[in-house]
Formats: structure tokens, sequence, C-alpha cells
């Protein structure tokens, strides 16, 4: 069950074993904060997910992947339980909600669900709110295992341009993916990563709802690009949080062997200045 839908959320929202996280995280130019909002208003029982603070601090790019230690501590000080049945969403229906999905997939807790349409759709719906701080968090003891497969770094990126391997998806906007619009951290310029692809990740969502597309949908929009669910695909985009709405796009449909360029965009652009595809 990948995805879940809000009433079946507000019928198990009080078992013991349900964790509600609250992944909200916008975009650097938008002015918004994800904690301050959870404050103001959030689905009861929910705790704030921070994605920032769950991520490398030595990391030279935003948000990547933290170690195994430091996310079972992170875990453990939220109370995330290895038994958990953990439910993720985000404020803006389906944005950054994927990404703490793949995050746990790569730390080994598959036992977790994208509630689809997010807070969005629990608003619509009418149901209940909270606010102010998460209540009753106990520490835990949470631990974890790496599953490597899910995650590809620039040397792997490298190599597929010059030995195609695997087929890269670029989930960032049509006009930064061609170089006409700008990104937005303005130290980077846009453009894209030689013999990519692009699939915009809202082309994912129905605009009206903010859920997922259905199956077919999805399919339909894969295979426009020539991916099925038995490609081979890395996900990017501009810092590894809306690549993962593609990855969970994909798999919605079946697909089974993917992975995230964690660098994604940021990474390559500052790293390839001079060789940026215009």
């Amino acid at each position: 069950m990948s995805l879940i839908t809000a009433d079946w959320l507000y019928k198990n929202i009080n078992k013991d074993n349900i964790k509600i996280l609250d992944c909200s995280w916008h975009m650097p130019n938008t002015k918004r904060i994800g904690k301050v909002e959870f404050f103001k208003e959030h689905i009861p029982n929910s705790i704030f997910f921070d994605i920032d603070k769950f991520s490398d601090p030595l990391g030279k790019f935003p948000h990547t992947i933290p170690t195994k230690n430091l996310f079972e501590k992170l875990c453990s000080e939220i109370g995330i339980k290895n038994s958990d049945h953990i439910i993720v969403y985000d404020s803006l229906g389906i944005f950054s909600s994927p990404r703490v999905w793949w995050m746990f997939n790569y730390f080994g807790h598959n036992h977790i669900s994208i509630l689809n349409g997010g807070l969005i759709k629990w608003k619509n719906e009418n149901k209940k709110l909270a606010n102010g701080e998460a209540k009753n968090i106990s520490k835990s003891n949470f631990k974890c295992f790496t599953k490597n497969e899910l995650i590809t770094v620039i040397e792997q990126i490298h190599e597929n341009i010059q030995n195609k391997k695997f087929d890269l998806i670029d989930a960032r906007s049509k006009g930064r993916f061609e170089g006409i619009d700008p990104e937005p951290r303005p130290e980077i310029k846009s453009g894209s990563i030689p013999n990519s692809f692009n699939m915009p990740w809202s082309e994912c969502i129905n605009p009206i709802t903010k859920c997922f597309l259905s199956e077919n949908d999805l399919k339909n929009k894969f295979q426009k690009i020539n991916i099925n669910k038995d490609s081979n695909v890395v996900f990017s985009c501009g810092s590894g949080v809306t690549a993962c709405i593609i990855a969970k796009a994909f798999d919605i449909i079946g697909g089974k062997k993917f992975s995230i360029y964690d660098g994604s965009w940021t990474e390559w652009a500052n790293q390839q200045k001079d060789k940026i595809i215009q």
C-alpha cells in the first residue's frame, strides 16, 4: 500500500503503529518554511520531518542523504520505530513527501506510504486539523541499513554518458532543462546533463486534486519518452527532491530498477560549469 487516501488515514489515524510525518519543504525562492506552517496547521498526530535536518551536515550540496548513523539518531529522536507504518505527506499535495518515501526505502524501511494529495486533499475533505508542537514524542531506538542500489553518484553519471547503462530522467521544468529559465538558486546556471531526458514532475500530478495521475495515465507519460516498467532509470532534478516524485510515479507503474542521482543538477552544474548544455 504505497499510496493511501485521506479516508484511509482518517480511519486508521489512532492505531499504535501509525506514524504520521509532515514532510513539507519548499523551494528556496518561495520564502515559505515548512516547520512554521506545521505550527499553524497539520494533520492530527503528525510529527514534523525536517528534510534539511535529515541531510548530510558535511555535504556540499542541499539536503543530500545523511549517513546511516545520523539517520538512525534523528529518527530515534522523533520516536520512529522499526515496527511503524510510516505515513508521509506535505502541504503542497505531492511535492516533498516522495523524497522522504525514497529516503526510508534507501534505509531499508519499506513499510511507508504517501498520503495521496497530502494536506490539500485532507483539508478539501474537511477533515480535522491540529496546530502547535507535535505531542507525546517518546524517543525510540530505530535501526536501519542502506540499499545502495537506490542512489547514484556523479561518477556513474559521467560513465553513463560514455557507456550507457541507464536512462537519466530530469524532473525539472522544461525551461530549466533547456537552459531558458533560471534556477531557483541564483548561483547556478540552468541547462541539462548530456544524454538526459526531461519529464517535468508536475506532469505526474493532477493539477486540481494534487494527487498522482492514474497508473494508466502515468504509463502513457513514461511511454512518451520511451520508458516502461522494465527500464533501468536514474532520476534527477535540481537537488534530489522532485526527482523522487517521478521515481514514485515509476514505482506506481510497476518499475523496479530505479535510483536517485542525489546531487542532481546542483552538483553537476557546480562541477561542470564550463560544460553546461544550454
